[in-house]
């Protein structure tokens, strides 16, 4: 076990420690050149996608796919990796999570829009499975296998197996300590409850979301807003502290500017997932007239995720007297919390427990997905997919119940950083492809057309499904 520990040890420093970040910056920022700075130019379109009901096939709609990754992507980042950012880095470490967060969008948009286009129409359900996997088989070629098959493992292990228990752990903790309510009783909940979502597959899993995400979302946002309003005299002076720390101009931390650089970074990135290559697994589920359609639209589920939620999470805490610079006797989900309670009142603290709640089982039932996903790459076999099922459930179960279980699962993050690298690899090789797809999509509305349409007889060369892009005119 401690070999192993070392091993992974190793891979997460080759990762998270020094070569990750930076090419997820680099990368974002080649992207966001190279594309003409696309997440700017389409920034209105984003917003259309929450007008626009179900499909009428049944399949997944461009709305639901969103609520199910910004119920992946939103969740402990937001609440308590916001706060552990601030502790560590100081105020400037919300000004480098929002760079982050521009830049991630257009990575996104690539990353989303190439596994919308290279998606599979299922024979049996026939809804849609896609993702960075099935880009990599069909866009570069079997000979590219080993890569697929090494990122739906490392998917499998980092965020159906790894993250679902840390999420069970974090529910339970958060519900004993505020609530009182004993460990057993809430595995025993959320083992129920994921059971229930996880067996009824995508379509029960996206009417999930569809109910919990803005829920959950839109009554955080109501009490950060209050927040904000009743200290609207302040907000110049924090803004102006967030600016100034994020250039060393203020030095709140040890480490001034490179502090709040790196962990305005890197927090960022755990937060919003941009260029991951996980939630592009969703997005390949919607059915959409072109795919740069579902692009943009993953696109905004960054800006969600992290200008608006994550925003909102700062302010509470540097709008509290909670918050001193470069103390950390009180940091996490407690900081966060403690901060809330000091704005609102102790109400807050069960309210904040209920939003833990909803922010974490969101997550379960994205990462299960992803495992799911994953899984159909690697094997045909239906059986596999049922042991997933039982398994995470399992998971779940035993990451709330053992207060010590997570560290059972040290390999996620080093594994997460291994995916991510692979799936930046071959994001780097099918970006002309992704460019050639985007030009499609400008050509079309430079013509006049409102709603772009993926024609195949455009891109005869690429391996697509005809039964997952029908003629639509």
């Amino acid at each position: 076990m401690q070999a192993l520990e070392q091993f992974f040890g190793v891979i997460g420093d080759l990762t998270w420690g020094w070569s990750l970040v930076p090419i997820l910056v680099i990368f974002g920022t080649f992207i966001t050149v190279a594309t003409g700075f696309v997440q700017f130019e389409f920034f209105g379109r984003m917003f259309r996608v929450l007008t626009r009901g179900r499909t009428e096939s049944g399949k997944i709609s461009a709305r639901e796919a969103l609520l199910v990754s910004v119920g992946g992507r939103v969740g402990g980042g937001n609440i308590a990796g916001v706060a552990v950012a601030i502790t560590l880095g100081g105020p400037g470490a919300v000004f480098w999570m929002w760079a982050i967060a521009l830049v991630g969008m257009a990575t996104s948009l690539v990353e989303c829009s190439l596994a919308q286009l290279f998606k599979r129409a299922d024979p049996l359900t026939g809804q849609y499975r896609g993702g960075p996997a099935r880009a990599i088989l069909h866009g570069l070629g079997e000979n590219y296998r080993w890569l697929a098959v090494i990122y739906a493992i490392c998917l499998i292990a980092a965020f159906a197996l790894g993250f679902n228990a840390f999420q069970g752990n974090t529910v339970a903790g958060a519900a004993e300590a505020s609530l009182g309510i004993d460990r057993m009783w809430s595995a025993i909940f959320l083992a129920v409850m994921t059971g229930f979502i996880v067996f009824g597959g995508i379509r029960r899993i996206a009417k999930a979301s569809e109910v919990v995400v803005p829920v959950m979302a839109v009554g955080y946002l109501l009490m950060a807003l209050v927040v904000i309003l009743t200290n609207l005299g302040e907000i110049p002076s924090v803004l102006s502290s967030i600016v100034a720390n994020a250039f060393g101009f203020e030095e709140a931390v040890s480490g001034g500017m490179g502090a709040a650089l790196a962990q305005g970074l890197r927090r960022g990135l755990f937060s919003n997932e941009a260029g991951l290559g996980s939630a592009p697994n969703v997005a390949a589920t919607a059915e959409v007239n072109h795919p740069i359609s579902q692009g943009i639209t993953q696109a905004f589920s960054v800006f969600i995720d992290t200008i608006i939620i994550c925003s909102c999470t700062a302010f509470v805490i540097l709008l509290s007297d909670v918050y001193v610079p470069g103390a950390t006797d009180i940091d996490g989900i407690a900081l966060t919390q403690t901060a809330m309670v000091s704005h609102l009142g102790e109400w807050t603290q069960y309210f904040m427990t209920f939003a833990i709640l909803l922010f974490a089982f969101s997550s379960v039932i994205y990462n299960y997905y992803l495992g799911e996903n994953a899984i159909t790459v690697l094997t045909k076999t239906p059986v596999a997919t049922i042991v997933l099922k039982i398994v995470v459930v399992g998971i779940v179960f035993v990451g709330a119940v053992a207060p010590n279980a997570t560290s059972v699962f040290f390999f996620s993050d080093p594994l997460m950083g291994v995916l991510a690298l692979v799936n930046l690899l071959a994001l780097m090789m099918l970006f002309p492809i992704a460019l050639r797809v985007l030009q499609d999509f400008r050509k079309q509305l430079k013509a006049g057309v409102a709603r772009p349409v993926l024609r195949l007889e455009d891109f005869p060369d690429l391996d697509l499904d005809p039964r997952a892009w029908p003629n639509r005119d």
